[in-house]
Order: structure tokens, then sequence, then C-alpha cells
């Protein structure tokens, strides 16, 4: 008997070695919020059986067995905790900036980084390859060097320069901006806005961005093919969207909707936070702006918004603070440079949560059905923000507007019992999925590496621009239409002359009979 379940027990192991897939991740982007999402999906892919390794910033401090970090750790500080709260078109700008920078940046350090050329040079065999899309292309060329399947991710939603590589319809009527308000109903000015600013990321991503990183890569590689051309060949991208929040897209089948995945199962509170927490008896507020947001650096007027908002409920607080310099009696706020978030959300006695509309923040909130008041600032967020407020979700209050008695009328609306159990109905939806998004997210993984050899992309992302836009055809219309308008202004002139021919011989024949009278 013994033997039989040690033959069996083998057996299932060598299934499971057989289907393990070795990949790899390429991670260069230095954001602390960004990687805390894409982590749980490669510990998923850990989980598994795959073995996993990982390009990034943030090595494994007690990795699996079948985890391995390239680690670029030290060579770029660590971004958190630095933005400012403010909101200008300046702000916007900058972030152009910032994302052309960094992009650069991230291409030349992980090119620099010795265990990543040797990877290349060894020419490592993996399954698929797995790569941050944001402010970089960089991590294509290394996927081309190694002749492997790329999958595509993203912790946010979809960049300026990616619906046309994905061919995914694109139209500031309806289609939300990544960093600008208006949602899916934009105002004529918001319309304006987008397009513009569509104008300027797409500018400086395609003809600074990517020439830059292309530049880099033939420092080290002489045959990189043209980077836009190597995206177009990703074969799925996890987008991290649910149209529960973020509202129905014309998302092509190889654009995977796999929104929530990292949000993890709440745990018990303990010490003197779960003790405040669980004596609030008309619940808490928690307030949190995020790991790249300073909170400090909102100004004294807007802060003293919020205290007098507080002094206003009956609500405690809790807020996510980084120094001790709030004056407010400790039986109404807690406050911490670092906090448990989801364990905060997921507790039943949390009844609204004051965000920035971060993409991890926002999802975390629908999981756990927690009422938003949120006050997006740059990036992302804007979007967020009008998702949230579409969605049913919350309400937005942006922050030119932060005063105690708009503050104070939207906390008063989403602690409304009524409000609060839309919400709940909105969590529901959110969770009802034909699979979890983690398990969707490896699935389709797994897929590519599976079907390497199958293109899924589609066939909009191949029309040629003038095909895109009718310019074809209203060519060939607009030829014909003027063919067509000479020919019948010729046969109009030909059957205008014909009755004046007649006449002349008319004349004549008047004009000779005349003559031979006389």
């Amino acid at each position: 008997m013994k033997s039989i379940i040690l033959a069996f027990t083998l057996s299932i192991a060598l299934v499971h070695t057989a289907n393990a897939l070795n990949i790899l991740g390429i991670f260069p982007y230095h954001g602390t919020s960004h990687f805390l999402v894409f982590r749980v999906y490669l510990l998923g892919l850990v989980n598994k059986g795959h073995n996993v390794t990982v390009i990034s910033h943030f090595p494994e401090k007690n990795p699996p067995p079948n985890y391995h970090s390239i680690s670029l750790a030290g060579t770029l500080e660590i971004l958190k905790d630095d933005m400012p709260i403010e909101k200008s078109y300046k702000t916007i700008f900058n972030t152009g900036l910032f994302l052309t920078s960094t992009g650069k940046e991230n291409c030349e350090v992980m090119l620099k980084n010795k265990k990543v050329r040797d990877l290349v040079h060894s020419k490592a065999k993996f399954d698929v390859i797995v790569v941050e899309q944001f402010n970089s292309d960089c991590a294509f060329g290394i996927a081309y060097k190694l002749n492997a399947p790329v999958v595509g991710m993203m912790s946010h939603i979809l960049m300026p320069w990616h619906y046309r590589r994905l061919g995914i319809p694109y139209n500031t009527a309806y289609v939300p901006f990544h960093f600008l308000e208006g949602g899916s109903k934009p105002t004529l000015y918001q319309r304006i806005e987008r397009v513009i600013f569509d104008v300027y990321f797409r500018t400086l991503y395609y003809f600074v961005t990517q020439r830059s990183d292309q530049n880099t890569l033939a420092q080290y590689y002489d045959d990189i093919p043209p980077l836009e051309d190597l995206a177009r060949e990703m074969k799925f991208l996890l987008v991290y969207h649910n149209f529960v929040l973020t509202g129905s897209r014309l998302f092509p089948p190889n654009v995977i909707e796999v929104g929530g995945y990292h949000v993890a199962r709440a745990k018990s509170l303990a010490g003197a936070l779960k003790t405040f927490i669980e004596g609030a008896k008309h619940g808490v507020v928690y307030i949190s702006f995020g790991s790249v947001i300073n909170p400090t650096s909102l100004s004294p007027e807007k802060v003293q918004a919020i205290m007098d908002v507080m002094s206003q409920l009956p609500q405690r607080f809790i807020w996510k603070w980084n120094n001790k310099t709030l004056a407010v009696a400790h039986d109404k706020l807690y406050t911490g440079n670092w906090l448990p978030q989801i364990d905060i959300l997921g507790h039943p006695n949390t009844l609204a949560f004051f965000s920035h509309a971060g993409m991890g923040g926002t999802t975390e909130a629908i999981h756990y059905g927690v009422p938003m008041v949120a006050m997006p600032v740059l990036g992302d967020q804007p979007a967020n923000g009008a998702a949230i407020e579409e969605s049913g979700l919350g309400v937005q209050v942006q922050i030119k507007d932060l005063n105690k008695d708009n503050l104070l009328a939207a906390f008063r609306k989403v602690l409304d019992p009524k409000f609060r159990e839309g919400v709940k109905q909105i969590s529901k939806a959110w969770h009802d999925r034909p699979m979890r998004p983690l398990d969707t997210a490896i699935y389709w993984t797994e897929y590519a590496a599976r079907h390497r050899n199958f293109t899924f992309r589609a066939a909009a992302a191949d029309t040629p621009l003038y095909q895109h836009f009718y310019l074809d055809i209203m060519g060939v219309l607009f030829i014909s239409l003027y063919v067509i308008t000479k020919v019948f202004s010729l046969l109009l002139s030909l059957c205008k002359s014909k009755p004046t021919v007649k006449t002349v011989k008319a004349n004549d024949k008047k004009t000779s009979k005349k003559s031979k009278r006389e």
C-alpha cells in the first residue's frame, strides 16, 4: 500500500514539474506602488510551480526556491512619498518629462547590469517573458534577444501610446484620458485638453523615450528592430481594469482585464489600532494619499479644513500621516507613517475612505465595499476619480475645491446608509467573475507560452493610418466626384454648343438666299 501511495505521489510531482514554465519578469521601473501589485502576480506564478526570474529594484528578502532575483536595487532612489499635492497644467507637463527621464534611466540602469547582460549572452531559455508596460519599451529588446513570447502587464489604466499599438479605439468623447478629468463624459473644454495632451505625451514617447531606448540598446546589441514593432508583437496585455469600476471599453481579445488581483485577505488588527477602530461607536473613516504623494505638503488651510470636518462628524478618523504635528484628541484621530491599509479597509467598522484615487487603493476599496471620497492629483488618479464617481463607488472633491463645506458634504453623502448599501452591491458585482483575477492573469500567461507561434493582435493594430482615417476611400470618392463633375460639365457645354451651330447654319442660308435675290 505504501509503495502505491509513493508511486502516485511521484507521478503527481513529475506531472507538476513537466508543466512548470521558465518565466522571466522584467520590471525596471523603481516605483514602489507599481511593484507591490506585480509582486502578488509573480508569487502567484511561483505558487503554481513555475520557475520565475525577476529583474527589478525590489528583490525578495526570503524568496521561495523557484523565485530568482536579478537585483537593480541601489542604482536609483526608490520613488516614495516625494510627490507634492499639487494639480495644474504645469504638473501634467512635468509628468510627461518625468516619464521620459525615468524611462531613459530605467533602460540604462537595466542594460548596465552585468547579470542582465549575462542572461542575454547565455541565451537563457524562457517559455514566456512578462514585461511592465509603463514608461519604456526597453524590455522588448531583451525579450527579442531571448526569443520568447511576451506578455505585457500594467498596474493602472492604459497610457496614451498603448491604444494604437493594440488596435484599441480611442475617441476623446468617451474614452477616459490617463492624466485628465472628465471620465467617459467630458465637456468640450476637456475634450480639447485631451487632444492637446494626447499629442504631447505621444510625441514625447515616440520621439524622445523610444529613440533614447533604441540608442541605448544599440550600444549593446546591433540587431534590435524598432521597439514599436516589437511592442506590437506582444501576445497579451494584462491591464489593471475591471468594467465594474472602469466601465465598458472596446478592448480586443488580447487585452485582458485582471484588475484587483493584488488585494489580499484582510487580517485581524492588533494593539492600539485594533482598540481604536473597534472602540468607534459610529465607525471610522480612513485617510491615505498613497505611497507616492506626501500628505504633509497639503497647505495649512486645507489641513485645517480636514480637521474641521473631523470635528463635525461623529466618526473616528485614521490618517496615514508622516509626522505627529496634528493636534487632535487621541480618541478622535489615529495617525501613523505606515498603516495596514487592506486590514483597515477590510474591517467592518470602516465606513469610508478619503483617498487620492490611486488604482491600488481604489481596487482595495471596491473589493471590501468601502465608499470613497476621491481627491485625485496626478497620473491616472483623475481618470480613476471619474471612474469612482461614474461607477457609484464614491464622489470626487477636486483639490482646488477642498474646503470644509465641500468635504463635509462629500462625507455625508458617502456615509449615508443608502449610499453605502449601493457600494456593497457594486462590490458584489466586482467579485462576480468566472475566475479570480489572479487566476485569470496566470492563465493567460501560461496560454501565451503554450501557443507562442500564434498572433493574437487585433487587425486594427496593423491598419495603416490612411486606412484608419478613411483617407484612401475619401480620396477615391473625391476623385470620382471630380471626374463625374467634369464629365457632366463637358456634356453640358456640348449640349449648349449644338443649337449655336444650327443657328449659324440657318443664318448662313438666309444670307445666301438674300444675296441671290439681289
